[in-house]
C-alpha cells in the first residue's frame, strides 16, 4: 500500500467516526426530551392518585359522619401533602440515578 491510500483509508475511519458521534449527540438529546416527558408523568401521576384517594376517602366520611368538620377538605389537603412528598421522592430517586 502506498502513501496516498494509507492517508484516504485514515480520513474515512476519522469521518466514519465523526459521523457516528454526531448522531450519538442528536439521539442522546432526543432521548433526554423523552425522559423529561416522562419524568414529569411521573411526578404527576404521583401527586394525582394519592390526592384523588384521600379525597374520596374524606368524601365518604362526610356522607357517614354529621359532624361540622369537612373531612373531605381535610382528606383533600394531606391527600395533597402526601402527593407531593411522594413527587418529591421520585424526583430525588431519579436525580441520583443519574
Amino acid at each position: 500500500m502506498d502513501q496516498s491510500n494509507l492517508k484516504e483509508e485514515f480520513r474515512e475511519r476519522i469521518k466514519k467516526k465523526e459521523e457516528r458521534k454526531q448522531r450519538g449527540e442528536r439521539e442522546k438529546k432526543s432521548r433526554a426530551l423523552w425522559y423529561g416527558i416522562g419524568m414529569f408523568g411521573v411526578v404527576g401521576w404521583a401527586v394525582v392518585i394519592p390526592t384523588l384517594l384521600f379525597l374520596a376517602i374524606g368524601i365518604y366520611l362526610d356522607t357517614k359522619i354529621e359532624d361540622k368538620i369537612s373531612w373531605t377538605l381535610i382528606f383533600l389537603f394531606v391527600g395533597v401533602v402526601t402527593g407531593c412528598l411522594n413527587a418529591w421522592y421520585w424526583v430525588k430517586r431519579e436525580s441520583r440515578n443519574e
